[in-house]
């Protein structure tokens, strides 16, 4: 079996247009979270999401492309882009030979804003029957596996191919599916992460009216494992991997920002869309079984946190039953109190930033967390930290009762 490492990674996010940019901020204890721009709210209860700011799609895609795909598809070639010269395989004006690499990409929504504006355009009132022509880029454009696709194309790779719709943690199941391909061998280098673009009315009134997003209407409306919390905040963005046997990426000799050795998959056959802790710490516990660790060896978690009632209780009760006595001493942050939930995109990007905490031994703050909710009793940094990670876990929960937990560590020779 190979050893796997992430050698390059690309981000656009609501706390910023590239990884670095994002991380800052996160860093920062900065908020994402604003009114909503992109269509009229004046008729919803939902006011806020995390929408990017001053994203410039012409950088990445010529005209002719953006008119004929949908956001989520821009946001995960920028994102690729970042990702491939982070990890030195080709420049904006030269690309590298990695056509025998892979791409998988995870989305939960895929092209559903081009969907509502197409239906919208078709189907509005009119005081007579007029045709209304269905654009030709609209079924091709919106499909999940476009995101996967079109970064192929940009970047010349033919290899592998893969999208992967698996509700909120698609974006971590990419990784998860690439470490694994890696893992057993195959060349790479492997493009993996998520993307999403689903800030638009029926997204929002959709998980508004199944009681999953917050009612406040500031910057502090994500409030994980706080006491007033009463949804999450919509989010879009994208984050994409570079994954590399580590052989290859010594030879190469690139930076290495860390090493997946475990990944936990499992469902729990349970309910469409109340979480289950016993399932949720199953997937902890075999991502520490494949990685061969004990819950003593985790110093860090980077936590699901969604700021969903449900949702914190039962991922707290999960990291008890997976960690024993050790949950009360290992350090736990949600990102989403800042980005708010990307979908797809937070799990790569909670990935990401797990391994830039280990890179600079900080752990960014859970921002929002006030009043402690009783039932959420575990170590919640509120502030940034320091503290030496030497082995951390990033957890990704979804509807159906899917989870997925990814385990990192520091490179050793």
């Amino acid at each position: 079996m190979k050893r796997v490492v992430v050698t390059g990674i690309g981000a656009v996010s609501p706390l910023g247009n590239s990884l670095h940019d994002s991380w800052e901020a996160g860093k920062a204890g900065m908020s994402g979270i604003a009114a909503i721009t992109r269509f009229d709210v004046a008729a919803v209860k939902w006011k806020v999401a995390g929408e990017l700011k001053g994203f410039d799609a012409t950088a990445y895609l010529t005209q002719k492309e953006i008119n004929r795909l949908d956001p989520f598809v821009y946001y995960a070639v920028a994102a690729a882009v970042m990702a491939s010269e982070d990890a030195e395989l080709h420049t904006r004006k030269r690309r590298s030979a990695v056509s025998a690499g892979a791409v998988i990409i995870g989305s939960s929504r895929g092209g559903i804003g081009s969907l509502e504006k197409e239906f919208k355009k078709k189907f509005s009132l009119h005081k007579s029957p007029v045709f209304v022509r269905t654009s030709p880029y609209l079924m091709p454009s919106t499909t999940i596996s476009m995101a996967s696709s079109y970064v192929a194309e940009k970047l010349g790779i033919t290899g592998y191919c893969l999208g992967i719709s698996h509700a909120c943690s698609s974006g971590t199941a990419a990784i998860g599916e690439a470490y694994r391909l890696v893992k057993a061998g195959y060349r790479g280098p492997v493009f993996c992460g998520g993307t999403e673009a689903p800030i638009c009315s029926i997204c929002i009134e959709g998980y508004g009216s199944s009681g999953s997003l917050s009612r406040i209407t500031d910057s502090t409306a994500s409030r994980p494992f706080d006491k007033t919390r009463d949804g999450f905040v919509l989010s879009e963005g994208a984050c994409i991997m570079v994954l590399e046997d580590y052989e290859q990426a010594v030879k190469r000799g690139v930076k290495v920002y860390g090493e997946i050795i475990g990944y936990g998959n499992t469902t729990d056959a349970f309910h469409q869309t109340m979480p289950s802790p016993e399932g949720e710490a199953r997937a902890i516990k075999s991502a520490l079984d494949e990685a061969d660790l004990r819950r003593e060896d985790i110093d860090y978690i980077n936590a699901h946190g969604t700021a969903t009632k449900r949702g914190d209780e039962a991922e707290t009760k999960a990291i008890k039953m997976a960690c024993g006595k050790r949950a009360y001493q290992i350090p736990i942050t949600s990102v989403k109190s800042m980005t708010g939930h990307m979908l797809a995109a937070s799990g790569a990007l909670e990935a990401a930033f797990t391994l830039l905490s280990m890179n600079e031994d900080v752990i960014t703050p859970t921002i929002n967390l006030t009043q402690k909710d009783p039932a959420c009793d575990l170590d919640y940094a509120t502030e940034m930290r320091k503290g030496t990670i030497t082995n951390a876990l990033s957890h990704s929960f979804g509807f159906g009762g899917v989870n997925t937990v990814l385990l990192f560590t520091k490179v050793k020779n």
